[in-house]
């Protein structure tokens, strides 16, 4: 990549350029660009590979390698970024490395591009170059082949919502060290004189005395490594710096030096220095002598992804002063001393304990001050030291506890004597906290189960959360700082052989190491090929585009000239009336056009997919915060967004409905949503006598965030004058954005055109809301005559575009002693948010699938659209089935625990068999159920499994495993008759080759790798031979949403169709005579005056479904599944990981099986969010802490999606073998939303391990346990001695529902 030659180094040290090379490209950066990451400043450039996907660091979509000589060391250091928060200017004289300097289509791949593409490890692509640079800074740092767990590691800082994570880890499993040698000059430019925009200065000393003189010229400046925080507090929290710092390369600050009574550090070591520090001394040192230093390398391990790690400093944590850091309660716990260093140089030390001063970030540090140094001595005989921290997720998460406890026995009289202890906690208090009370009690005290126990008495009444702490969870949060003293009591009772004997074996779970092996998998299918290429694990289209960063989103397509960015004026109350709106202050912005609100909408400000009962902007009122008041336009997005924060809105606060049950208590449902279904008699069921049991329950769970990589964004202009609109965007519904375009401009659709070449994930989620904001853009664009790009930062998205609906179920259901279901009476309600948008036809699936595989012979459903002032919720994977079908297995795993039987033994008696007919009067057809059931209970062989967790229980008393296997049923067509329809147009060229486009689109799932194998092997010629075009509203028509699962099948179809028509008009040419090639036959044709292009069209026939009588046919067919799942808990913290995961699906005979199995181990995952991770807060009345309407966790900093860690140790997928589905193209059957519920067997393996730990206090009843299964929710239904002085047997933790 372009080294850096020595003869030009000498030159550089002494030029005031300031340099950075890119992909061996050598650049000069101008002055004034303090204000620009470096991710900006790549796209800027035109390299748009490196992908904004959060801009707080918390994805890797941006990631890129940064190469610099380290003089200490004397070789050259790489490591990978996050460019979103790197300031352009901290790698000045640095080479940086981004995807496209690997390799490109036309160059050819790099090695480990080749691999990701070939392994199909990547579906939307949008997160794929970050994971490609994430791997190729391991290789390039490393002198040995990197291990497995290397490369997991490596991984961690990096979110895929598509793969599930597996074969991106089998794609790089292959690798070991590359070469050193492109990287062998030396960069050390000098950025010492200030350099800035704005007001906004960007200094970077080479000495300690120039920064100290520095300091007493700025005291308020702010000092920075990585800019890990301050590029969170400027960019989001919106805090306004005017110095900044860089201490990167002060020699003193990088001190990392092994003396003979401890380690010094300097204040800017990164922590991925540190964290190897700390492992080279933990293998030279004598074992007591590095207890801190192993308890920091435990800690390191889950502190932030590596991007973080190989920037953030160590003294930038310190001197953050977090609340929740997880390194300053260890700093405290292990004696660390801070050496502080004034502007005249003067010098103190200060005890680490003593740093922290009460109150929320404040230090003993005044404004003329820095610090120096750290200073960690080495441990005594008998002093151990251990880390703890609970977070949502375990890769890449804050805190919601942590601690460092350290202990120092001494021996008496044959008794350990406690001689000194250190007990600091994080995440209870605005700043570290000590034990004080505990401390003292614990000092002198003989170090055994008394002391244990009285200790706990003393720490519950030391560590005090008040009710309406912050961050809330405040039962939670008690009870693990007692699970950690206690988990440190056995660890250390386990480390002293004189104590080992006095603890039951089964106790030392609590203890247990968390080294996890490798995770492995295997995908088994048979390959049923049709023609030259259906059938075949084809790899997708896009793959090679993906990898190498040249594949185009709507944000990396340049901009027009004349363009204008967009940024929305968005409500910050959940329900008032607008008084005024006043943008005098925003007039006076830097680059500010125009603001543009309702009166200016030149068409109908009403709009709405099913129901137009939204305004696109609001006019007297608004009903949910983040509702669109305006628009603002400007020269650049930051500009843009800056203006319409100053656009002031003043309200008068109307009283707010934040929950489905303050909606049910005050009658707030949207018009016209009440359904019911019935069959049977359910009353005289329940009257009659033939129940032996009647239960009677109810079941919420929360929200989900579609998290899709790539945010919401939409590029307009106008065409001929402003005669046209068109548009490209990130959307599931093209034909969605032309006709609210063409609405709200007063315009014909014909003169609106919608293109979408691919998108970064959708999920549902850009369905519908996709619409309003693209809408939204479309007012300034066509009045102005001028392009327009709105993209939305993803905190903004997160906020305004809804989500998967929250549902509250209310069940009574009768049954029989043996266990069979005679009746159910269903209520359900789902929150609609403040528009109605698709939440009626989700609420309907959850209606039809609310029995999912059982027979129930009578059975009522009632179900309500609840209005609420949050942002409406929308279409999501599943579209309603998962949430009723999840209410389902609730009440039959109840029964089970009723009845003291096998809930899986429940399933099987009450399953549906061939011709049973449904609610809604369809019968089951060619049902694989049972032969798929039964595959699944072999290939996990049930029984030796339940034996084998129960003996582990039973030898275990604070880590439980439990197992689970379910079923599901998912109804494919769409449940609106008319939708089911598709379009598409096949063009087929002299030279043999075939331009397809169809009213589908690629988000990641394959539609059009699956459609081009569909045409290859109509026309019996290569795939390489078919190419498909961009979905366009000016090519197919009328072209419905892609989404409910049904695209291959109706676009598949369409084009075959299409072919079809073709290959007719080419027979009576092609049986003249022998022709050598496809391309000859065409040339024929085309002489013959043939017509080669054809529109295909395609109706799912045999389907409609009539309310008024509450009876039809829904679905053309139904996809199987069954999931097995092992999880193992700890039952202290709430923490757990998934064992082992077999999921066994029907698919018929698959199109594409390799992209099949990606979408159901990438639904899996998705799932697996859905029931045990993905907590969704907002402020409501469970929620006080948070402002009324708000929603908190909006963003990956909040928010935790499943990452590299959370694959099951284990995740078997099979294609059920031999059974054809006649319903759908070549035997066919849809595969994207099936097997997303199947993940609830890890939730239903919770709910049994943690049945297993209540089982330990004589607790047998049935409990309820909402999703997500989060760790708090997993803890606090593990009752124990611990958690029983806080909470009863039933409590429940605050769930926004």
């Amino acid at each position: 990549m372009g080294s850096l030659k020595k003869e030009e180094e000498q030159d550089l040290k002494v030029s005031n350029e300031a340099l950075l090379y890119v992909n061996g490209v050598r650049r000069v950066l101008p002055d004034g660009l303090a204000h620009l990451s470096l991710l900006e400043y790549l796209r800027d450039i035109g390299l748009t590979g490196t992908k904004l996907g959060c801009g707080e660091g918390g994805c890797g979509a941006c990631t890129v390698m940064v190469s610099h000589y380290d003089r200490k060391l004397m070789k050259c250091s790489h490591y990978a970024v996050n460019a979103c928060l790197a300031p352009l200017y901290s790698v000045e004289g640095m080479h940086l490395i981004t995807v496209e300097g690997l390799g490109s289509c036309k160059r050819g791949l790099h090695p480990v591009q080749e691999s990701l593409a070939r392994t199909h490890g990547s579906q939307c692509g949008f997160c794929t170059p970050g994971f490609v640079m994430s791997m190729y800074a391991l290789l390039r740092s490393s002198q040995t082949p990197p291990s497995e767990e290397q490369i997991e590691e490596c991984l961690a800082g990096n979110l895929c919502r598509c793969t599930g994570y597996r074969p991106i880890l089998d794609a790089f499993r292959v690798f070991a060290k590359t070469s050193n040698d492109l990287y062998t000059g030396v960069s050390s430019l000098n950025l010492e004189e200030g350099n800035g925009v704005g007001g906004l200065m960007w200094y970077r000393p080479l000495t300690l005395q120039h920064l100290l003189d520095l300091k007493a010229k700025y005291a308020d400046a702010k000092l920075l490594v990585g800019n890990s925080e301050v590029g969170i507090e400027m960019r989001l929290k919106r805090m306004s710096y005017w110095v900044l710092i860089s201490v990167m390369h002060v020699p003193e600050l990088n001190v990392l030096d092994a003396k003979d009574d401890g380690i010094e550090i300097g204040a800017a070591v990164r922590l991925s220095d540190l964290l190897n520090f700390f492992r080279k001394v933990a293998t030279e040192r004598a074992v007591h002598e590095t207890s801190s230093c192993k308890a920091f390398i435990e800690q390191l391990k889950w502190f932030a992804g590596t991007q973080i790690r190989n920037v953030a400093s160590v003294g930038g944590n310190i001197c953050t002063a977090s609340p929740i850091s997880d390194l300053n309660p260890l700093w405290m716990a292990a004696r660390a001393k801070f050496r502080i260093i004034d502007t005249k140089g003067n010098i103190r030390t200060v005890l680490a304990e003593n740093f922290f001063l009460p109150g929320y970030r404040k230090v003993d540090l005044a404004s003329g001050e820095i610090l120096l140094s750290i200073f960690l001595p080495w441990n005594r005989t008998y002093e151990f030291v251990k880390e703890f921290k609970q977070s949502h997720r375990r890769d890449d998460d804050i805190a919601i506890v942590n601690a460092g406890i350290r202990v120092h026995l001494q021996e008496h009289s044959e008794k350990w004597v406690v001689a000194d202890a250190s007990i600091f906690y994080g995440g209870v208090a605005p700043y570290s906290l000590a034990a004080a009370k505990t401390k003292e009690f614990l000092i002198g005290k003989i170090w055994d189960q008394d002391l244990l126990q009285n200790a706990l008495k003393v720490l519950q009444k030391d560590i005090l959360l008040k009710e309406d702490a912050p961050g809330g969870m405040v039962e939670f949060r008690r009870s693990l700082t007692l699970s950690f003293f206690f988990k440190f009591f056995l660890w250390v009772s386990h480390q002293m052989g004189g104590i080992k004997e006095r603890i039951p074996l089964s106790h030392l779970s609590a203890v247990h190491s968390d080294r996890r092996p490798q995770i492995t998998g295997s995908q088994d299918y048979e390959i049923m090929k049709r023609g030259t290429s259906v059938g075949s694990p084809e790899v997708h289209l896009s793959a090679r585009l993906q990898v190498t960063g040249e594949a185009e989103y709507v944000n990396d397509t340049p901009m027009p000239p004349n363009s204008l960015h967009a940024a929305l004026v968005l409500s910050t109350k959940p329900h008032a009336r607008i008084i005024r709106i006043d943008d005098s202050e925003a007039i006076s912005s830097t680059g500010f056009v125009r603001l543009f609100l309702a009166k200016d909408v030149p068409g109908d400000n009403k709009i709405g997919p099913a129901v137009a009962d939204e305004e696109l902007f609001a006019v007297d009122y608004v009903t949910c915060v983040g509702q669109v008041i305006g628009i603002v336009v400007a020269d650049t997005h930051e500009n843009a967004k800056i203006a319409a924060r100053k656009v002031n809105v003043e309200y008068e606060e109307l009283p707010a409905i934040l929950s489905i049950q303050d909606a049910i208590n005050a009658g707030r449902f949207h018009p016209n949503t009440e359904k019911c279904l019935s069959k049977g008699d359910v009353n005289h069921c329940f009257q009659s006598g033939q129940c032996d049991q009647i239960i009677e329950g109810e079941v919420q769970m929360g929200g989900q965030e579609h998290f899709y990589l790539e945010p919401q964004s939409s590029l307009i202009w106008t065409v001929d004058g402003g005669n046209e609109v068109h548009m490209i965007s990130s959307t599931q519904g093209p034909q969605k954005h032309q006709k609210y375009i063409s609405h709200v401009l007063g315009l014909p659709m014909s003169k609106v055109v919608c293109k979408t070449k691919r998108i970064g994930g959708g999920f549902g989620g850009k369905e519908t809301r996709s619409a309003f904001i693209a809408a939204a853009a479309s007012v300034p664009s066509y009045l102005l005559n001028r392009p327009v790009k709105i993209t939305l930062d993803r905190d903004v998205d997160m906020m305004i575009t809804g989500q998967r609906h929250s549902f509250l179920g209310k069940y009574k259901v009768g049954f029989t002693n043996e266990g069979k279901v005679l009746a159910l009476d269903l209520e359900i309600y789902n929150n609609g948010g403040n528009s109605l948008d698709l939440s009626l036809a989700v609420l309907e699936r959850a209606i039809f699938h609310s029995d999912n595989v059982y027979e129930i012979p009578n059975m009522r459903v009632m179900g309500r659209v609840c209005f609420t002032n949050f942002p409406s919720h929308t279409a999501f994977r599943g579209f309603g089935t998962p949430q009723g079908m999840l209410i389902t297995e609730n009440w039959i795993q109840r029964i089970a625990v009723e009845l003291k039987m096998n809930p899986e033994m429940i399933r099987e008696i009450n399953f549906q068999g061939e011709g049973s007919v449904l609610h809604y009067g369809q019968k089951v057809q060619n049902s694989t159920l049972a032969p798929l059931w039964n595959e699944l209970k072999l290939s996990c062989d049930f029984a030796e499994a339940r034996e084998e967790v129960d003996q582990f229980n039973g030898h275990n008393r604070w880590r439980k495993r439990g197992i689970a296997m379910v079923p599901t049923k998912f109804g494919i067509s769409f449940t609106l008759k008319h939708v089911n329809q598709a379009g598409a147009l096949v063009q087929v060229y002299t030279d043999g080759t075939v331009l397809v486009t169809h009213g589908g689109v690629e988000m990641g799932q394959g539609l059009h790798t699956k459609v081009a194998q569909i045409a290859a092997s109509a026309f019996n010629i290569p795939l390489s031979s078919v190419f498909i075009s961009d979905t366009s509203t000016d090519k197919v028509p009328n072209a419905s949403p892609t989404a409910a699962s049904a695209s291959s099948d109706l676009y598949g179809a369409a084009v075959l169709d299409a072919c079809e028509q073709i290959m007719a008009r080419m027979k009576p040419i092609a049986s003249q005579r022998d022709f050598t090639s496809f391309a000859e036959l065409v040339g024929a044709c085309y002489e013959e005056r043939i017509d080669l292009s054809a529109h295909g069209f395609y109706i799912t026939p045999d389907i409609g479904f009539d309310w008024t009588t509450g009876k039809g046919k829904l679905f053309r067919y139904f996809t199987y599944g069954a999931a097995f799942a092992e999880v193992e808990i700890d039952t202290l913290t709430g923490d757990f990981h998934t064992r082992v995961a077999n999921i066994v699906l029907d698919l018929g005979y698959s199109l594409n099986p390799a992209i099949d199995v990606g979408q159901i181990e990438g639904a899996f995952m998705q799932g697996l969010g859905w029931v045990a991770l993905e907590e969704l807060k907002w402020g409501d009345g469970g929620h006080k802490w948070i402002s009324p309407g708000c929603l908190y966790t909006c963003g990956p900093g909040a928010y935790k999606i499943p990452s590299i860690n959370d694959v099951p140790l284990k995740l078997n997928v099979s294609l059920l073998k031999g059974h054809p589905n006649v319903k759908a193209i070549h035997s066919s059957k849809a595969v994207g939303e099936p097997p997303f519920f199947l993940a609830s067997a890890v939730l239903f393996a919770i709910k049994d391990a943690i049945i297993a730990a209540r089982a330990e206090m004589g607790c047998n009843d049935w409990f309820p346990l909402d999703t997500p299964a989060t760790p708090e929710r997993i803890r606090m239904a593990c009752l124990d001695e611990l958690s029983s002085s806080l909470v009863n047997s039933d409590f429940h933790p605050k769930l926004s529902v």
